[in-house]
């Protein structure tokens, strides 16, 4: 039997997958109240984890839900003759993140458990668009050899994580920034810019992200790693927990058409979350 409370929670990435972790951790919290000392996030992940912990579910999921009902294309071709991408998700991601975080989500998460929002750098002489294409392109051939239960293919091309933690945020831009900057992946997501460098998606080279929580396990904190893929088991780790869909979510990462997969994700996570919470001493 796991134990009920957990030191250091990881919110792994994975697009809309993820509104799977807000239903498991809104249904966790219901029956076994959570005060983790550390939260790592990455990618959406770090999103999920940063509304979660304030609150703020529902009316994310509202305003989520509502706006991909009304959109009918997720390629805009004429955003090319712009110099921009035709996929519109980064702007409609900005947006959504500017009007979540104003100064007073800012001061909850501060008052919150401290999340750690996980970027990936490149090295200075590797252009950024190259490197996103190198670790993707490293991705595919790990997932193949090897599952890719946990990934850290950017590591093989030279990326390197750092963190921004939500309590050292000073203004909701600051946070919208790092929060864009870990869901880079080009074309969908545009390359961020964080603390004067680029920002890649930050699971790029530890996803889920379990590099900041095996310290709190190796000084015997357990801790819960929440993943968002089906059926891909990760190595066992001593004093770790890992939970996981129990079936397959079947949503595109990037769709902003597909409000109702969004809720079936959201509504697995609460099925999930419940059983995961009955099992707990």
């Amino acid at each position: 039997m796991t134990a009920a409370r957990f030191d250091a929670v990881a919110f792994a990435g994975g697009g809309n997958r993820c509104y799977w972790q807000g239903g498991f951790w809104e249904a966790l919290n219901a029956v076994h109240p959570q005060s983790p000392a550390l939260v790592v996030g990455v990618s959406a992940g770090a999103f999920q984890a940063c509304f979660s912990l304030i609150g703020e579910g529902p009316r994310v999921r509202r305003i989520v839900i509502d706006a991909c009902s009304t959109i009918e294309k997720e390629l805009v071709w004429g955003e090319v003759l712009k110099g921009r991408s035709p996929f519109i998700v980064g702007g409609l991601y900005r947006d959504l993140l500017t009007d979540i975080f104003g100064e007073l989500e800012l001061a909850a998460l501060k008052a919150a458990p401290e999340v750690l929002i996980q970027l990936t750098h490149p090295p200075r002489y590797f252009p950024p668009l190259l490197a996103a294409y190198a670790a993707i392109g490293a991705y595919q051939i790990e997932k193949v050899w090897m599952g890719a239960a946990h990934s850290r293919a950017g590591r093989h091309v030279g990326l390197f994580p750092s963190w921004v933690s939500t309590h050292e945020a000073e203004t909701p831009a600051d946070l919208v920034a790092a929060l864009m900057g870990t869901a880079a992946v080009p074309p969908f997501m545009p390359v961020g810019t964080v603390n004067g460098r680029p920002a890649l998606d930050g699971g790029l080279v530890d996803n889920p992200p379990v590099d900041r929580i095996a310290q709190v396990e190796a000084g015997g904190g357990r801790t819960l790693v929440l993943t968002t893929r089906a059926g891909r088991a990760m190595a066992e780790v001593e004093n770790r927990t890992v939970a996981r869909p129990s079936v397959p979510i079947l949503t595109s990462r990037f769709a902003v058409t597909d409000g109702a997969a969004i809720r079936a994700a959201y509504e697995l996570g609460l099925q999930d979350g419940e059983a995961f919470a009955k099992g707990l001493g």
